[in-house]
């Protein structure tokens, strides 16, 4: 009788087991080095897309840092000759806006104040839903998502009157309150989808283990779940700090005179202005206004296109 023995190099390695991504192939043969004129398609389309969305951003910059007497001159794309920031400090601190002269610093408050509590509340509402539709399958799930969904896909406008008398019989139209909840209602939906979807790719098994070990709802969402939605929270907290900084028309609407966010702040100083508009000076409030939603986005950029590609594989 023989023993057919295999080669100790054909066995594979126990760290490559527990380590997936040791034991798969990576790419063969040689990187192309040559210019084709595929890849120099590709490049020039690159370069062609990133211009046409960095000109008009570099021209508002060089708009800001000049005079007016520099910009009369109809040279939009010259440098400036000195780095004048005056139009910088009058934006924040000195612009109009109708009667009020206190720039557009009162309005960035007014944003963060808006924004951080909408941000915080809508993710955990979506969170917390998409986990209970994903796992805890009562019933009419299916019917409530599907409302949901009709929501997140409906023009918000046609919300906005009934809304409006709804918050005026509640008493609190106009009021801090009433322009958070107005965002946690509108993020609401597409909160949820996005956990759904993540929270459905995740295996089964952690719940059911989780479910066997005695595990409740919140104990399993807290100490299970949340761990493993760092990509997903980042994502959904860039969109969600995206579009509450960047709307207008509901914190118009719902938010009050005493609470008007930034974007509804950058309109009143474009269009109260007098006499001589004021190029540089819009250009920079302008640059301030939309600030913080690229300073989110470059901080955390790798982490969104992480929880993007975060669900796409079902484990």
């Amino acid at each position: 009788m023989t023993i057919d023995a295999t080669p100790a190099e054909a066995l594979p390695n126990r760290g490559d087991l527990a380590d997936p991504t040791r034991a798969q192939p990576g790419p063969r043969g040689k990187r192309p080095r040559q210019l084709t004129p595929g890849r120099i398609g590709l490049y020039a389309f690159l370069l062609v897309a990133a211009a046409f969305f960095l000109l008009p951003a570099a021209i508002m910059v060089l708009t800001s840092l000049k005079t007016m007497d520099e910009i009369r001159q109809g040279s939009i794309f010259a440098l400036p000759a000195n780095l004048d920031l005056t139009a910088w400090v009058k934006a924040w601190s000195g612009a109009c806006t109708g009667l009020n002269c206190e720039g557009i610093r009162v309005g960035f408050w007014n944003s963060v104040v808006i924004t951080v509590p909408s941000v915080v509340l809508s993710i955990s509402a979506g969170a917390t839903l998409g986990y209970a539709l994903s796992f805890w399958r009562v019933r009419g799930a299916d019917l409530l998502f599907a409302i949901l969904l009709l929501g997140a896909f409906l023009p918000y406008q046609i919300f906005i009157y009934p809304m409006v008398r709804a918050f005026s019989t509640l008493g609190i139209y106009n009021t801090l309150a009433c322009i958070v909840i107005v965002h946690v209602i509108f993020g609401l939906p597409i909160m949820t989808l996005i956990f759904r979807n993540f929270y459905a790719g995740l295996p089964r098994e952690l719940f059911n283990a989780a479910r066997v070990d005695g595990g409740g709802f919140w104990r399993i969402f807290a100490y299970v779940m949340l761990p493993m939605s760092t990509p997903i929270l980042i994502v959904t907290a860039i969109l969600q700090i995206t579009n509450i900084w960047n709307d207008f028309i509901l914190g118009l609407v719902f938010a009050g005179r005493d609470n008007l966010p930034m974007t509804v702040q950058l309109n009143n100083v474009v269009n109260s202005t007098t006499g001589e508009r004021a190029y540089n000076l819009n250009m920079a409030a302008t640059l301030l206004t939309a600030a913080v939603p690229l300073l989110v986005y470059f901080v955390s950029g790798r982490w969104f296109v992480r929880g993007i590609a975060a669900g796409a594989v079902k484990g």
